[in-house]
């Protein structure tokens, strides 16, 4: 008789395991899906917002048809319906250094860059990129703790029952975002060693005694 209650008793917990388990792949799933909606709203707006800035370069930098294309080529397969999560980043990735030589052309046109439509177009670009990059974080670390429980053992054995999957992370590939900033003193000579505060610019030297 001890040995029929003990084994219900272990029916019981895997039965609840079981329930625990499948529900908290369910609620991983649905996170990765919510998060991605989010970003693909985010995504949608900065889509809308490039046909205006365009346009508006075009008034004051129209020769540049190469760059203007460029962008406007970039941002037709970024709007593209029906591409995967790592298509839809390589897209993005290729809009953004396509963005980034518009906004390099804009430098050397000072009547564009005082243009008021043009700030607000960017301000209003770079807001969106900063809400991108924020849900970018967010998707991606709901995709690790989904990936993590569907590896795993034992949750790993009913993913593979139920046909949960890993899912892939968003990340941009743009070379300029991972490439460090480098800083050019206009000099190839050794830097000259810092006056402490509290030293007169025309102090002599360290070491050097002070004349007579």
């Amino acid at each position: 008789m001890i040995w029929v209650i003990i084994i219900i008793a272990l029916v019981v917990i895997l039965v609840i395991w079981a329930i625990a388990s499948y529900n908290g792949l369910v609620r991983l799933r649905n996170l990765v899906q919510e998060a991605w909606r989010q970003i693909d709203v985010e995504l949608k707006r900065r889509h809308d917002l490039i046909p205006n800035l365009v346009e508006t370069v075009k008034g004051y930098a129209g020769h540049e048809r190469e760059t203007l294309e460029a962008v406007t080529n970039a941002r037709a397969a970024a709007a593209s319906p029906g591409a995967s999560v790592q298509q839809q980043a390589q897209n993005e990735g290729m809009l953004s250094a396509a963005l980034g030589r518009l906004f390099a052309v804009a430098e050397a046109y000072p009547q564009l860059k005082a243009n008021e439509n043009f700030l607000e177009l960017q301000r209003e670009l770079s807001a969106t990129e900063d809400r991108i990059a924020a849900g970018r974080r967010y998707y991606n670390a709901n995709v690790r703790t989904l990936n993590t429980k569907v590896e795993s053992f034992p949750s790993s054995i009913l993913a593979g029952m139920f046909h949960f999957s890993r899912a892939d992370y968003f990340e941009l590939e743009d070379a300029a975002e991972r490439q460090a900033p480098t800083v050019s003193f206009g000099s190839s000579g050794p830097t000259p060693p810092a006056i402490p505060a509290d030293r007169p610019q025309d102090a002599p030297p360290f070491g050097t005694p002070p004349s007579q």
